[in-house]
């Protein structure tokens, strides 16, 4: 039941992007990024990736301000490691990244995928 639970959420997610989601999607989306594949708001056990590049273990986690406070910010430590464990690495990127030099957020992203 819990699986289902979170597929919904997923999918409702998907349709409630922010606008700095859909701006990365844009840039991600359809091979588009050096023919690498990417997923939005894909499950990875229980928790639902910003993004993710399944083939290369790429998580991209797109955080708002609401994530500099202390309970949110020892949740995103404990997602980490959990997905650490599970093989994945974990870009962590500040909407103000994305809206201010998006060109510096693909280049980290490419980065880690070559890593």
């Amino acid at each position: 039941m819990q699986e289902e639970n979170i597929t919904k959420l997923a999918r409702k997610l998907r349709k409630t992007s922010t606008p700095e989601e859909n701006q990365l999607w844009y840039l991600l989306r359809s091979r588009r990024f050096y023919d690498y594949k990417f997923r939005r708001q894909f499950v990875i056990g229980k928790y639902i990736a910003d993004f993710c590049c399944y083939k290369y273990k790429l998580v991209i986690e797109i955080d708002g301000g609401q994530h500099n406070q202390p309970e949110n910010a020892n949740k995103d430590i404990e997602r980490g490691k959990y997905l650490n464990k599970l093989g994945y690495k974990v870009l962590r990127i500040w909407n103000n990244e994305i809206n201010n030099n998006l060109e510096g957020v693909a280049e980290r992203i490419l980065d880690m995928l070559k890593t």
